[in-house]
């Protein structure tokens, strides 16, 4: 008997001793090969490329030839063929609880705001929280598949339906992007709904917002939404909320080393929010070249939302619904201005210096398209603004990377990053529609969509 417990302590002793030389050698490896390697940063171009993996983070970036010999023997290999491989897209504003289906002419022109209004409040008071994260699961699974790997969801998503989903994607038990979950938008009260039935207005307003009503006020819709672990704070700045209140919005959350993007779209709204020192101003549309600059020197970053800059409003409202010939010249009229405007808009940002980044803002129902090919449809929109190629990549993948203050984890295809790849059949350079059109997908170093 001695013998025999001395030899199981011997087994078990050598299976302990093996056992962490085993689990080293049983790190999953994977070699993604392709005919060209893209880098944003820089733009140049390794050509043909290959990327070794190695337990969802890169490893090893160099030629094919060169990452093989490295590989272990058995390593698993992925070959695009001629493809082009980008680091994974980044969406750094969207909303991925929200599906607005765009209302019949005679219920949309009967209120204020009316194209968004009733959507929003249906998904506020007629879909329970549960049912509203399972459409976002929905939403964002449609993102992954179109190369977004990462995300940044602004509100419009109840109390902390984003959060819910960001915390169930990084368990692995729905598949979605990596997200940055902003919970309630920080808002005056009657911004975006007003004149509800007054027996329900506090609950339904305070599902999707809170209220700023003075810098106490302010400091404890930060707090409040920090109880919910939000990753960053998202307010909406138009010319109601004061100077002290955004300025103790943006201190309190701060001091909570969380980042502040502020949705500001008119010239005094952008001022108060540079004045407070925001990380992000979200939309900018009224940004004059003096902000621009103000902006450029503190390291504010500009978030613009292109999807809208040509002619998407009336697309969506023509595949919804019946319009009249005055709501749709109406609308026609409204997207040329806009084109004009985004032009002029565009070249300003890139002769400024300012650090940008782009996002969707979609939060629309587009017939025919996945949430993911309507966000994509933000590439088309900015060449068509005069933003040159590089500078679009750019602006989905290392610069949303450093305005997120996730240029250590995403953003390039280097070592250390996630394993967060896309892959085109041609040349994003000479044609971004490239973008609409992913092939390849891969978060974490697991194939999401292989289309190649």
């Amino acid at each position: 008997m001695r013998k025999l417990v001395t030899l199981a302590s011997v087994f078990s002793c050598a299976l302990f001793s093996i056992g962490p030389i085993a689990a080293q050698s049983s790190v999953p490896m994977t070699l993604v090969k392709a005919g060209r390697l893209l880098d944003p940063r820089t733009g140049n171009v390794l050509s043909p490329a290959a990327v070794l993996i190695e337990d969802g983070k890169i490893k090893e970036v160099g030629s094919p030839a060169q990452l093989a010999a490295d590989a272990p023997a058995g390593v698993k290999t992925i070959d695009l063929g001629s493809s082009t491989l980008l680091p994974g897209l980044i969406d750094s504003h969207t909303h991925l609880l929200l599906d607005v289906v765009v209302p019949a002419e005679a219920e949309s022109t009967r209120r204020d705001n009316g194209d968004f209004v009733p959507g929003l409040l249906l998904a506020i008071a007629a879909m329970s929280p549960s049912e509203r994260v399972l459409l976002g699961a929905q939403l964002a699974r449609e993102d992954l598949q179109s190369g977004f790997t990462t995300v940044r969801n602004l509100g419009h998503s109840g109390i902390d339906g984003d959060v819910a989903l960001r915390d169930a994607i990084n368990k692995g038990r729905v598949p979605g992007p990596r997200i940055l979950a902003a919970g309630r938008k920080l808002t005056s009260p009657g911004s975006y709904i007003h004149s509800l039935n007054p027996a329900l207005a506090e609950s339904i307003v305070h599902q999707e917002f809170l209220d700023v009503d003075s810098p106490d006020g302010a400091r404890r819709a930060v707090r409040a939404d920090i109880y919910y672990n939000v990753d960053l704070i998202k307010v909406t700045i138009e010319d109601d909320i004061t100077p002290a209140e955004a300025a103790a919005i943006v201190d309190e959350a701060h001091r909570q080393h969380l980042r502040v993007a502020v949705h500001a779209s008119t010239t005094t709204s952008i001022q108060m929010a540079i004045d407070a020192g925001a990380d992000s101003i979200e939309h900018g549309n009224g940004v004059t070249d003096e902000q621009l600059k103000m902006m450029r020197d503190k390291g504010i970053f500009l978030d613009l939302t292109p999807t809208w800059y040509d002619g998407l409003d009336t697309k969506i409202h023509e595949a919804s619904i019946v319009m009249s010939p005055a709501v749709r010249s109406a609308l026609i009229a409204g997207d040329d201005r806009a084109r004009e405007r985004a032009a002029a808009r565009v070249q300003r940002v890139l002769k400024s210096g300012v650090k940008f980044a782009a996002g969707s803002d979609m939060c629309w129902f587009y017939p025919g398209k996945t949430r993911g090919q309507a966000t994509a449809t933000m590439f088309a929109a900015l060449r068509k603004a005069g933003m040159p190629p590089l500078d679009i990549l750019r602006a989905v993948t290392t610069n949303a990377a450093e305005m997120l203050g996730w240029q250590d984890r995403v953003g390039a295809v280097e070592p250390g990053k996630f394993a967060d790849l896309v892959a085109v059949a041609g040349d994003p350079i000479a044609d971004i529609g490239e973008l609409e059109r992913v092939r390849f997908v891969m978060k974490d170093g697991q194939v999401v969509r292989n289309d190649l």
